[in-house]
């Protein structure tokens, strides 16, 4: 078993987190419209709401070569060395100058940290009913290729993890952010013990349309989509899914690049339209005794980092998420 497996304190809480999740490039990441920092925000603002301390988080391992293998080719890893591949992914083309070892330190490193937060989050979701790991979600990369700010499919990663210790035997992908997952549906094109539910804007990037055949439950947007119609595609398709198909583990990607004047997501969700899509989704989860692991994907502006902690204060005062010992799985 993988070492990126292990047990927590029943003190803490299953939110994963580590302040090396944070890009810092010399500056180069203000070439980029993503929050660098965001992952470092949300967690400050949950500790200013007193719902969190850093004695109650859990900090993950770096996916390390031999992890990352289980589903990427080694091919695609050896691309990774060359700093040019990284800037086509991270879509900054400066870096493509710099050298491929402060490439790998600065933006490579914590994004493996990131993805070994997604692992161990699927597993700590199994034993406490939910987990939320704060970064991840990147659903742009296959175990062939990354992009869209996407170097390593941790989505795929976590689910084939579960499944090849045993632990579960099928999943649900539940991906709500702005964009389709193309990445993780490259992967599990034509594998059924795989559900995806993908909500997204169909006018915006990646438009992929092999990776739509891996979708079993599609529901397109249109630009400037608003709450109420939102929420109604999202009950109605949700509950369908979950009619049709019973998972082991629900892995929800939370994207909030669904938020209005968010610059690339080119929809008008509201801020308590993103709090209520999340509590819509934990509810739904809690109701059916399906374990469910949030990953916070996309989400481009600077005011994200608030309303994601929003979120979890508000799934905690629903009484959605608790620190509370184990919760007990039918």
């Amino acid at each position: 078993m993988s070492n990126l497996y292990f047990d927590i304190r029943d003190d803490q809480w299953p939110l994963v987190y580590d302040d090396n999740y944070n890009v810092s490039f010399m500056g180069l990441e203000k070439f980029h419209v993503f929050d660098a920092k965001k992952w470092r925000n949300i967690v400050q603002n949950l500790k200013n709401a007193n719902l969190i301390t850093d004695e109650r988080l859990v900090k993950p391992l770096e996916a390390k070569k031999s992890d990352l293998l289980l589903v990427h080719t080694k091919k695609y890893l050896k691309s990774l060395k060359w700093s040019a591949n990284v800037a086509m992914i991270a879509e900054v083309p400066i870096i493509a100058c710099v050298p491929n070892v402060l490439v790998q330190y600065a933006y490579l490193k914590p994004m493996r940290l990131q993805t070994g937060g997604s692992i161990l989050a699927g597993k700590l979701s199994l034993e406490r009913g939910w987990a939320i790991n704060i970064g991840g979600g990147f659903h742009h990369c296959s175990g062939e290729s990354g992009s869209g700010f996407c170097p390593y499919a941790d989505i795929t990663l976590l689910i084939q993890f579960l499944i090849s210790n045993n632990m579960i035997q099928n999943a649900m992908i539940v991906d709500l952010d702005a964009h389709q997952g193309n990445g993780y549906q490259h992967d599990f094109l034509g594998v059924p013990e795989v559900y995806i539910m993908d909500m997204y804007n169909r006018h915006i990037y990646p438009r992929d349309k092999e990776a739509k055949q891996a979708i079993r439950r599609k529901v397109e947007l249109g630009n400037k989509v608003e709450d109420l119609e939102y929420m109604l595609k999202l009950r109605t398709n949700l509950k369908a899914a979950l009619k049709e198909f019973k998972p082991d583990i629900l892995v929800y990607n939370a994207g909030t690049d669904i938020l209005d004047s968010d610059p690339l997501g080119q929809m008008r969700i509201s801020e308590i339209g993103i709090v209520k899509r999340d509590e819509f989704v934990f509810e739904i989860c809690k109701e059916n005794n399906i374990p469910i692991v949030m990953l916070t994907s996309g989400g481009y502006l600077r005011k994200t980092a608030r309303i994601i902690a929003d979120s979890i204060v508000n799934l905690h005062k629903k009484g959605l998420i608790s620190g509370k010992g184990r919760a007990k799985l039918n």
